[in-house]
């Protein structure tokens, strides 16, 4: 009995795991996010549309920063995070239709028109899967429930269609001055397949991300 109750009394002195993931991980992507958007500022092609395109990072970067403390995302998290902001600041500094790489596929593999714009909604879907899925998994009774993937794909499909109602009223707005923005590229069903990208990417990031990033929040979470 002595024994055991060293044991417990140990163990009710032993502190409870930090939230707190370790810091250099999220440095170097926010040190890496901040130099990608710096360097997409230098001489964009079309001010507006580089502002349009990475006016979510400029948002989500300092409310990841605020909540670092109270509520740190897994190392996964953020490093999909950080290349998902390198996208869209790519994009806006060329704008979607003229990023050289996009370029050099559309020619090396004769397409009609640059990938990129695809390319980019992919992730879209791909990187908004896991932070949906890491909010649900740690702020709702959802964690190991059979609801918790189709809910994060319905939630990355509304992200997606909001953000096609954005280019609408971009549009709508600026006129042909939002061209460059909505990088349609002549195809009138470039909308429908922006949502579709979207669809693709936020299921197989599920596919193949679900029970990696489950072994990060069991750390992260203790």
């Amino acid at each position: 009995m002595s024994l055991i109750a060293t044991v417990r009394r140990r163990a009710a002195n032993t502190p409870a795991p930090s939230l707190a993931p370790s810091p250099v991980l999220p440095g170097v992507c926010v040190a890496v996010v901040v130099a990608g958007v710096a360097l997409s500022a230098w001489a964009p092609r079309d001010r507006t549309t580089w502002l349009l395109e990475v006016v979510w990072v400029l948002i989500g970067l300092p409310l990841v920063l605020l909540t670092r403390r109270r509520f740190p995302l897994s190392g996964m998290l953020c490093c999909l995070l950080a290349a998902h902001a390198l996208v869209l600041a790519l994009g806006g500094h060329y704008t979607y239709a003229q990023v050289p790489l996009g370029e050099w596929v559309k020619d090396g593999l004769g397409l009609s028109r640059n990938p990129y714009d695809r390319f980019g909604h992919l992730m879209q879907g791909f990187v908004p899967a896991i932070l949906v899925r890491e909010l649900l998994v740690r702020t709702s009774p959802l964690r190991g429930s059979r609801w918790l993937a189709p809910l994060t794909v319905c939630a990355c499909l509304a992200f997606s269609a909001v953000f096609e109602m954005f280019e609408w009223v971009a549009a709508v707005i600026g006129g042909h001055a939002a061209d460059a923005f909505l990088a349609t590229q002549g195809d009138v069903w470039d909308t429908q397949w922006d949502m579709f990208c979207a669809l693709i990417g936020a299921t197989v990031s599920l596919l193949l991300l679900s029970k990696w990033h489950d072994r990060q929040l069991t750390r992260l979470t203790g």
